[in-house]
């Protein structure tokens, strides 16, 4: 089953929903969070009810309780180590047209598709700076970026292909020739079909990340205005396929603002379950970006910090086995202190316009709050006694 289908059986819709975490009452949190927080000690997996009240504003009183819970749950499950990895843009180019995002399709912008070479070489400055979880990224164009150029990047990168077989420019002779060995290979690009992500799995990639944007959807229709985005169940069912295809990691989430929050952030938890219960296999991640300004974006719903912690802790104390992730999206103070409490994967120096890090001249996706190097926020992470880990042993255990 699907998650579109599953989502049918559900006793109450977005709406709905947003309507009972807004409802919870002071004495209601009060009676029901210690109780949450007792089930998670003993190992009890929690319900809706008790996520309902975890990401109602309700909670706030007891965050500093939500904190500590998720701090001794994540150091239980993960240890202290958190996992870091890096974004490689590929392309902007794009043919939706999405409100929030700064490569939706009207924007006149400076539009690149990195070659098969340059992109050896983009990969080349991560990996020589530590990089081994790399995660590429596109617009969703699907002749300017083929599933046939994607599994050639994938094949290089993942070292199954020599490192300078991109011979699609006249410098592929003198290229670098030294194999990579990335440990992971991620890709947030347009939704594909199953055999598609199964032919991309042969090629070294082994993980999918695909946010829904918003699980709402009448503003998922408002603000998705043309292209392939605007398939909503497509787009949902996207994780499924690759769990179907053998992924070994799975990654969801929603972009905060683009309408009720809260309710955004408990469809994000129970899509995560339900790829978590129905591909045993594959480890399944979440996030929960924020919007940030970009190329025609300059308004952004306020979304505390106090609110988004308080989802994070509902993530973790609902889901203790998913990994949380935190992008450079989010402040440097933010990051540092949550990289302590809750989260389990951390980005660091990216660069979120293909060629970015080579310095090419394109336009970014959305502006960063973190331009911190990876070896900076690695020093961050071991003064407070966390362990930075670039290696995933987790392919060659499985």
């Amino acid at each position: 089953m699907d998650f579109s289908e599953r989502i049918q059986q559900y006793d109450f819709d977005f709406d709905g929903l947003a309507a009972r975490i807004a409802a919870v009452s002071a004495e209601r949190a009060a009676a029901e969070i210690p109780r949450a927080l007792d089930s998670v000690a003993a190992g009890i997996e929690l319900d809706l009810d008790d996520l309902v009240v975890l990401l109602s504003p309700a909670a706030d009183s007891h965050l500093e309780a939500m904190a500590r819970a998720a701090e001794h749950l994540t150091r239980k499950r993960f240890g202290r180590v958190i996992q870091m990895y890096a974004p490689m843009y590929l392309s902007n180019y794009c043919h939706s047209t999405c409100t929030y995002c700064g490569f939706s399709f009207g924007n006149k912008i400076k539009r690149l598709t990195l070659s098969v070479s340059d992109a050896v070489k983009e990969a080349r400055l991560l990996h020589d700076a530590g990089i081994r979880h790399l995660l590429l990224l596109t617009g969703e164009d699907y002749k300017e970026t083929p599933i046939d150029y994607l599994a050639e990047v994938c094949g290089i990168l993942s070292g199954l292909d020599g490192a300078a077989s991109g011979g699609d420019d006249r410098e592929s002779e003198s290229a670098d020739a030294r194999p990579f060995s990335f440990s992971s290979i991620s890709l947030e690009v347009y939704p594909l079909k199953e055999d598609e992500y199964r032919l991309l799995r042969s090629r070294g990639m082994d993980g999918l990340a695909v946010y829904q944007e918003t699980y709402d959807p009448r503003r998922y229709a408002e603000v998705h205005l043309g292209g392939m985005k605007k398939r909503m169940q497509y787009r949902l069912d996207c994780p499924d396929r690759a769990g179907r295809a053998g992924m070994r990691k799975i990654a969801v989430g929603a972009l905060l603002g683009l309408s009720n929050p809260a309710a955004d952030a408990a469809y994000t938890a129970l899509h995560a379950r339900h790829l978590m219960k129905q591909y045993w296999q594959s480890q399944v991640s979440l996030s929960l970006p924020r919007m940030r300004f970009a190329e025609g974006v300059n308004e952004i719903p306020n979304v505390t910090d106090r609110e988004y912690v308080r989802y994070l802790f509902a993530m973790r104390l609902f889901l203790p086995d998913a990994g949380l992730n935190l992008s450079t999206r989010e402040s440097p103070a933010l990051r540092d202190r949550l990289a302590t409490l809750c989260v389990t994967h951390m980005s660091a120096g990216s660069r979120t316009e293909p060629g970015g890090y080579s310095g090419a001249d394109s336009t970014e996706q959305f502006s960063v709050e973190d331009h911190r190097s990876i070896a900076q926020v690695s020093a961050m992470l071991e003064a407070n006694r966390i362990e930075p880990v670039f290696v995933d042993w987790s392919p060659v255990l499985k």
